[in-house]
């Protein structure tokens, strides 16, 4: 009954969400609504923060009377006071967030105001403005700066790439968040709007409002009196969005000790996070602490005596009022080794506390009768908030709805001299495509070069891994859920990806605003002067780059892709379905791109006719080595393969005899690296081995890799009785240990593209065996490959030859290799004037 009701529930949530999805692509056909505003806060979590403030001063501008607004909050159910204070305003209404209600009005309005981010099926429509405020000046390291910030961030360097105007607090939030932590520079082509924030202005209150504001206190159970009023108001610090509750119950023992510390002439009252309130309100010991969502923070930080903090930004916005604040940060070492701080904590300004007992000390010496003001606080206080005068609101609804820009303090980012360059990374799990993609962005000059990636959001072990290993240089976008539209839309293009025949040409403006919207939500408005499908598999990511606003389009052809479409995948040729749809868009590109000169020959001739493709359109580049990370490999000790992962998922160790006869000085050892599927020929290998085992003895073979014929190729090795001279062993993380203490490197393959583990073999200096394909003759440069005639016989001749000592050892310079491969890439993708502005 169970599974039943969880096959209900999915089956519900599909439905629920194709629904969502029909609507959604009903209201994008519609027009816009002029006039019509929607604000979000912090996911809906209340009318807050600068939305909240800009809203009001256009609710009071007699010459914006005619816009209509739309306010996103949680829950109707909740918010009761906010919604009774608008009842009879006609302008005004309020949607659930992610509700049909919620998905049109996304669609339909002309202004988009956020202080954090739409959620990750939005895709901002031609013609819609949008300001994202965010939601404060960091001192807690942001974006890229972070630990796994690129993770992190991505939805929010999306919303951000796709606003119109970005709103900064000050100069340092323009230049270290959105220019460097968000990696903004050349990708924002909006404009940045310095001119304070909104919601400070509304702590500048006079003696009615700030009675207003108590009166709300106190009528939600807040006892003040005359008692001079501390604000608790630390940052979340959790790891877990999905348990914050734990953090609530700190935060509550927090202000218990505090209100013990400081004496009943003070109030201590708690400010959480977003993220932990909807839990602590719950709770009914926090009624008398807890300052509701529905107070808008600046409102209470009008009324707060003493600011009492740790890393929040909220410091920031209470400067301007030239009152006290307390930093108490009892887990500051571990904070800032996890997280990190833009500044050092002796530089803030007002006094740093670990313990309760020390900010009780610092609250006692705040109010001592010769206090003065910390020494610090001037100085941040012009350098941060010297546009917090009360009139941030009124300018920044100049520039934005009134388009008063003249005198504006704005900046842009768009401007970098460099040229930049988005390439598609496909699946990134551990392949050989993946590596050299990996290799290629190790190696670009990212001082000539703007550098950004795509790839669907990574989620398990091996995707992660090399998600990491992307220099942090590099822009990343990271793809999360499906595409909008009709579902009959969608379903047409599944059936041209399966049938390229019914593809159109031209296509139709359906078709073309269904890829241009997707374009829209994945880069929102960033432009590149050279896109690269640098996976080359599917059409899905080979039609999107198709449809970038402009650039030089290049796709990658990393093998001899005739022969790949009859390629078997487990047990089927998925390719064969596939991979048409993809030849049928390479007469759309600019540049297709082999990786080698041999490589470019055989697809020109397979390809090039019969899909109508520009014979001068097909070009080559080779693939590059990591050199630092296979010589680091290659001085690591055997030990250091001891343990090893596959997929996503650790293997038991297996039999690790052959660590032990790989280290014996009286055999020989023959060694394969790749995955165990039908065209690497392992099962060759295998045969020719055991007839070369026949005459010498002292032979050994090793098959490092992973794959669907793991199981066939050990079968193979044990009806041939040679389970004690023959491994099939790994994936290896590190397999270049095992490749330093081989004597011969032997490739078996049916065919290849460019088989990075020969360039890799060379660094090593292992001799090299291959059978013949038609790229292997290019594979090395200025190195000498033993080739042989792909059958077993030919294979176990080229061993022989090498036990004879016939085979030399290979060489690679790979600073030289790498050096031409790079100048490669840069011809074929239209960047090399890259590299010309950079030798200027």
């Amino acid at each position: 009954m169970k599974r039943v009701f969880r096959r209900l529930r999915r089956l519900l949530r599909k439905l629920a969400a194709a629904g969502r999805a029909e609507l959604q692509a009903f209201a994008r056909r519609g027009r816009l609504r002029p006039g019509v505003v929607l604000y979000e806060s912090f996911a809906g979590n209340g009318m807050l923060c600068n939305p909240e403030a800009i809203f009001r001063e256009v609710l009071r501008s007699p010459d914006l009377a005619e816009l209509r607004h739309i306010w996103v909050l949680n829950s109707l159910r909740e918010h009761r006071e906010v919604q009774a204070e608008f009842a009879r305003d006609r302008r005004v209404r309020f949607v659930r967030r992610r509700s049909l209600a919620y998905v049109r009005a996304l669609a339909t309005s002309q202004y988009l105001v956020n202080n954090a981010t739409f959620p990750a099926d939005f895709s901002k429509r031609p013609h819609q403005i949008y300001l994202n405020t965010w939601h404060g000046t960091p001192l807690k390291r942001m974006g890229y700066d972070m630990p796994d910030g690129a993770i992190d961030s991505a939805n929010t360097v999306r919303n951000f790439v796709a606003a119109d105007f970005l709103l900064s607090q000050n100069s340092f939030m323009t230049e270290q968040m959105y220019e460097k932590a968000y990696k903004l520079r050349g990708a924002f082509r909006g404009m940045v709007v310095e001119e304070g924030y909104p919601r400070v202005d509304r702590q500048f209150m006079n003696e009615a409002e700030a009675a207003e504001a108590r009166s709300r206190l106190t009528g939600a159970g807040i006892e003040l009196g005359d008692r001079t009023i501390i604000l608790f108001a630390p940052t979340w610090k959790g790891t877990d969005f999905s348990s914050p509750a734990d953090d609530a119950s700190e935060l509550f023992l927090e202000v218990q000790a505090l209100q013990a510390e400081v004496g009943e002439a003070y109030r201590v009252l708690l400010k959480t996070h977003q993220v932990v309130h909807r839990f602590a309100a719950d709770r009914p010991e926090f009624r008398k602490i807890l300052v509701s969502n529905d107070i808008p923070t600046n409102v209470m930080l009008g009324l707060t005596d003493i600011l009492i903090t740790d890393y929040s930004s909220i410091f920031f916005d209470f400067l301007p009022l030239d009152r006290p604040v307390v930093f108490f940060t009892p887990d500051d070492v571990d904070y800032s080794a996890s997280r990190g701080l833009y500044f050092p904590l002796d530089e803030l300004p007002g006094p740093v506390a670990h313990t309760v007992s020390e900010v009780g000390r610092a609250v006692r010496s705040l109010a001592a009768d010769d206090s003065r003001p910390h020494a610090a606080a001037e100085d941040w206080k012009a350098r941060f908030v010297s546009s917090d005068d009360g009139g941030a609101a009124r300018r920044v609804i100049d520039v934005v709805f009134r388009g008063l820009t003249l005198n504006a303090r704005t900046k842009s980012l768009a401007e970098d001299p460099r040229t930049s360059i988005l390439l598609s990374l496909g699946g990134m799990r551990s392949n050989g495509i993946t590596n050299s993609a990996l290799n290629l962005l190790s190696a670009i000059d990212h001082s000539a070069y703007d550098v950004s990636v795509v790839f669907n959001r990574p989620r398990g072990a091996q995707q992660l891994s090399n998600q990491r290993r992307i220099p942090p240089q590099v822009r990343q976008f990271h793809r999360v859920g499906g595409m909008n539209g009709s579902k009959l839309t969608h379903l047409f293009r599944r059936l041209q990806e399966r049938y390229p025949a019914l593809r159109r040409r031209p296509e139709t403006a359906t078709e073309q605003r269904m890829w241009r919207t997707e374009w829209a939500r994945c880069f929102g408005d960033a432009r590149f002067e050279s896109v690269v499908e640098f996976s080359g598999y599917t059409a899905f990511w080979a039609s999107l780059l198709l449809h970038s606003p402009g650039g030089f389009r290049s796709i990658w052809l990393h093998n001899d892709l005739a022969l790949e479409r009859s390629r078997f995948v487990g047990s089927r040729r998925r390719m064969m379905r596939t991979l048409p749809a993809v030849f049928s868009l390479y007469q759309d590109f600019d540049s297709l791109v082999s990786v080698s000169e041999s490589l470019r020959r055989i697809n020109r001739e397979a390809l090039g006719a019969r899909y109508s493709v520009n014979p001068e359109s097909f070009a080559f580049a080779r693939n590059l080595v990591d050199e630092s990370h296979v010589r680091q490999g290659l001085a690591s000790p055997l030990s250091s393969v001891a343990n090893y992962e596959t997929e996503d998922q650790i293997l038991e160790q297996d039999d690790r005899r052959w660590i032990d006869e790989l280290q014996r000085v009286d055999t020989v050892w023959f060694t394969t690296i790749g995955r165990f599927s039908p065209e690497k020929n392992q099962a060759r290998l295998i045969r020719a081995f055991a007839e070369v085992y026949r005459e010498h003895s002292a032979v050994r073979l090793m098959i490092i890799g992973h794959g669907p014929l793991r199981v066939e190729l050990q079968a193979l090795i044990d009806s041939l009785g040679l389970s004690l001279v023959a491994f099939v062993v790994g994936p290896f993380p590190n397999p270049f240990p095992v490749l330093a203490a081989s004597d011969c490197f032997v490739l078996s393959s049916n065919y290849e593209g460019q088989p990075m583990v020969l360039l890799e073999a060379a660094l090593a200096r292992t001799p090299i065996i291959s059978v013949e394909f038609d790229s292997v003759h290019d594979a090395l440069p200025d190195s000498a490959i033993r080739i042989v005639p792909q059958s077993d016989e030919g294979l176990a001749e080229g061993m022989r030859a090498f036990l004879r000592g016939e085979v030399p050892r290979s060489f690679l310079d790979g600073n030289a290799y790498n050096r031409a491969a790079v100048l490669e890439f840069h011809l074929v993708t239209g960047t090399r004037s890259g590299l010309e502005q950079k030798s200027r």
